[in-house]
Formats: C-alpha cells, structure tokens, sequence
C-alpha cells in the first residue's frame, strides 16, 4: 500500500488544478478506484481496496471531511481519514454529491431494474451501461428479498450509493421498492428515498376463470349498486379505440369477469396513488404489478385496469401484466412463442394507448422473447432481472474456489423444499448430477443447465443466511470475499450475462 500512502500525500497538497492529472495517477495504481476520485472544496476522496474490504478515503478539512465517520491517520505530513463503506457515511456521500441521489425514470425509453441480491454487483452493471441510452434502476428489492437475504432498504441503497460513486456514474439511477404489497412496506421505501414503486396487487386480484361462474357473480353482486352501475356506464354499450386504430368492446361477460378479477385491485392502486405516490417529494415512478396470477392477462383486463386508473388521475409509468407462457426463474422462456408475440403487441398497444410503458417481471435469461419485446415495444419497456446476478456471483465462486461451491451446493439441495415456498420452479434435482462427481472442469458448466440453475438460484436466502450452532455465518462471509478477490471476473462474467440480454433485446453493447 506504499503507492496509496504516497497518492494521499499528493491528494492532500493538491489544488484544483492537479485534480485530472492525480486522477491519472490513480489509474495506475491497483488498489485504488481511479473513477471514484472527487474532490469538494479542499476535500479530496477516492475509494481503495484494502485486503478484504474496501474504503472511503478524503483527506482536507472541510465540512465533508468533519461530517464523515472514520478513523483519523497521517501519511507524512498529511492528515486524512479512513471511512468504512457505511449506511451513515453513504447517506453523507449523497448530501454532497447529488448524483449519487435516485432519480424517477420513466422519462427515459428503456429502463432496466438489475436487483442485485447481494450487493457488489452495481459496479459491474454501470461499466456495462456507462453512455448508454439505457437506465438502470441499480437499488431493487421486494420485501421477501429483503427478509430472505437479511438486508434493508436502506443497506440496498447504500451499496447502490457506493458503487454509482466508485464508477463516477452521473447520468442518473433509480432505486425500486419491488413487489410492494403494503402501506407500510411503500412508507418505509419512500422514506429512504426509493424513486420507483412496485405496487404488488396481487392479495387484491381474485384469481378467476370464466367457468368460474359462481364466484364472479358473488364478487359482483357485492359491490355497491352505484358502483356497478358506475361501472356498467364506463364500459357496457362503447367501442373503445385504441391510438393504433385497435377497437375493444366488452359485454355484460366480460366485464363481470374482470370486475370480479381486478375491481378492488384498481380501488387499492388509486388509494396507495394519492395517499403515498402523489405527495411524495420530487416525484416517484408508479409501477402497478398485476402479473402474479396463475393465468394469463387478457387484453381487456388490461384495459379494463388502465382506462379506471388514468381516469382516476393515477400517473402510471409502467404495468405488468401477466404474459402467456411460463417466465419462470432463472431460466429462457418457456411457451408458445407466436401466441407470446401476439399477445405482447395487444399490451404494448394498450400501452402506448395509455402512455405507460410495459413492464416485464422475472425477465432474467428470457432469451427466446428479448427479440419480441425489443421489436414490439421500439425498445421502450421496464424490464426486472435480478436473481441471475446472484447466478454469475455463483458461476465465480464455482471458478475461483470449487470446493466452497461444492459445499454451497449440498447445504442447497437440502433446503430446497424451504425455498419452494416463495417461487414456483419446475427443476428436478434427480437431474442434477452429484457435484462430488465432478471434475472442476465439469463443475464450471453446472449453472448452463436449467435444474441446477434454478435450485441455486431459489436458495439464495437459504444459502445466505445460513450459520453454525454458534451463530457464525456457514458461507455468507466466504461469498463476499470472494467476490472481492475476484471482483473483476465478476464484473466481466456480468458484462457477458447481463449484456448478452441487452443484445437480443437489440442493442449494441460494445
């Protein structure tokens, strides 16, 4: 670390002037982020990685340097400060330097939410997107992620925070409180200044089919008189044109069916609207989620949702209905895919009917349709990865230390049943072959298969919070340093992953 005691002294005499060409001294040092170099006032700041963790290091005493939190030491004659990577100090980082702020989203055409279960993948993802047109929402997680990987909204952010600072990544992020559900769980988002909300309607969708006649006559023949005849007048005896010249219609049917489906999920999504998402300070991306449903969404749910919405004053940004076919986790798509093609155009045109875009959730590694969903949509779409970040941090530790893996690998199959209970895979562990079995070589290609795919992509929760009869940690802590002492092929099998995604989407990732 000789080289980092001489750069701090150089920091430290440095005047405005010196900052670009200390900023080139720095890209020839290993341990130091040359991007992360800032300077504020006399204040100057760059991260570094010390053995297994990194640092905040700013040395002159300005306002900054008094209000971060860290050790004080000398190299020489100058004084700095050492700061741990901290929730505090990130949130100190952000009064200072606006950039590292989220910012709402939907005025950008393609948006891409990258939520990274563990935390140093964000780095890796802007060096991919960096002058692209693309925008990345880098801070994304539902509650059920939080409580599986023992994270908070506020430790997601701060991990977004850092890495937007160590790559000097201004051109703006947004931070996603996913699959939100309740009141509390979006008040709690908001208050550590997310700019994007998943509203999760799903405990407010009935499930139904047509055959379910019984069901959908109870469930309408509950509402109000006023409200059904409020209803019957919006959308019985009208022919509905679309901007692209598409008509719609419904009969007395159909919209029995979708007000016993979606009727209190729309009253729930304009209540959350204008007691939480209209008032929030600085303004907030409102994603409404009615995908999780077992069957698909039929145009005119779609419709049926949207029209009350926006004639509700709700500003939507993006909706997710529920597609054909299965988008299961971790791996391509699995249906029809001209059935898929077809359907995807009626959304896209309720869509831009309505002036929102689409939103495609467990959109990780759904190479079959990316081509579809590019073409149809003019590359304006929102589309959700996240567990296939946990996958490529897998795929490093397989290459770098196998037998960690090995060991990962055996303590998943045994949780599984455990993990089956948030998401619906359809992987066979019998087809999986024991990786005791394995040469290293062999080992490398596990995760190019769907069943062990989805296994170690499901356990994730499991396999992290996982410890010892004396509370230690079985594999988290190994996992971050790996990840660490290996972080640049993280980054790069990243780039590979994730722009592979970008390209069948058609965009150029070079």
């Amino acid at each position: 670390m000789r080289n980092v005691a001489y750069f701090i002294q150089a920091a430290g005499k440095a005047g405005e002037k010196d900052f670009l060409a200390l900023k080139q001294q720095a890209k020839k040092i290993p341990e130091i982020y040359s991007e992360s170099c800032h300077q504020l006032a006399n204040s100057f700041l760059f991260l570094v990685k010390e053995n297994t963790a990194k640092k905040l290091v700013v040395t002159g005493d300005s306002p900054l340097y008094q209000e971060l939190e860290g050790k004080e030491q000398s190299a020489g004659d100058v004084r700095f400060k050492e700061c741990p990577l901290s929730e505090k100090n990130s949130k100190i980082i952000q009064k200072y330097f606006p950039f590292t702020r989220p910012v709402p989203l939907s005025k950008y055409k393609t948006t891409i939410g990258l939520g990274d279960r563990l935390g140093p993948a964000s780095p890796g993802h802007i060096r991919l997107l960096k002058k692209k047109k693309i925008r990345p929402v880098l801070a994304q997680q539902s509650k059920r992620e939080l409580d599986l990987t023992g994270r908070s909204f506020r430790g997601v952010l701060s991990d977004a925070v850092w890495a937007v600072f160590q790559e000097d990544y201004q051109e703006g992020f947004g931070a996603d409180g996913d699959h939100l559900k309740t009141m509390a769980g979006i008040k709690e988002a908001l208050a550590e200044g997310y700019t994007m909300i998943t509203l999760d309607c799903s405990e407010h969708i009935h499930d139904l089919k047509e055959t379910d006649s019984g069901e959908i006559d109870q469930v309408y023949q509950a509402l109000p008189q006023e409200k059904k005849r409020a209803l019957e007048s919006r959308f019985l005896g009208r022919e509905f044109t679309l901007k692209s010249g598409e008509t719609l219609s419904f009969t007395p049917d159909d919209l029995r069916l979708n007000v016993a489906i979606y009727q209190e999920a729309v009253d729930f999504a304009v209540h959350v609207f204008q007691e939480l998402i209209a008032p929030a300070a600085g303004g907030v991306d409102f994603e409404i989620s009615i995908d999780e449903t077992t069957t698909s969404t039929h145009p005119l749910g779609h419709f049926f949702v949207a029209a009350q919405l926006i004639e509700a004053g709700v500003k939507v940004d993006s909706m997710a209905p529920r597609f054909c076919g299965e988008f299961q986790k971790g791996i391509d798509y699995r249906g029809d895919i001209k059935e898929f093609t077809r359907e995807f155009r009626e959304h896209q045109r309720i869509a831009e009917h309505f002036g929102y875009k689409l939103s495609i959730h467990s959109g990780s590694d759904k190479f079959s349709v990316f081509p579809i969903i590019g073409r149809e949509s003019k590359e304006t779409f929102h589309l959700k990865t996240a567990g296939t970040n946990w996958l490529e941090a897998v795929r490093v530790i397989i290459q770098a230390e196998p037998e960690l893996y090995r060991k990962i690998h055996a303590f998943a199959l045994t949780r599984l049943a455990e993990a089956k209970k948030y998401y619906h895979i359809s992987a066979d562990p019998a087809a999986v072959p024991p990786v005791d079995s394995l040469t290293d070589e062999e080992l490398i290609t596990l995760l190019n298969k769907d069943d062990a795919r989805q296994i170690i992509h499901i356990t994730y929760g499991e396999i992290l919070q996982a410890r010892d009869a004396g509370g230690n940690y079985l594999f988290r802590d190994d996992i971050y340093r790996c990840l660490l002492e290996n972080e640049n092929l993280y980054f790069q099998f990243l780039h590979d992953h994730i722009g592979r995604h970008l390209e069948m989407l058609g965009f150029d990732v070079n």
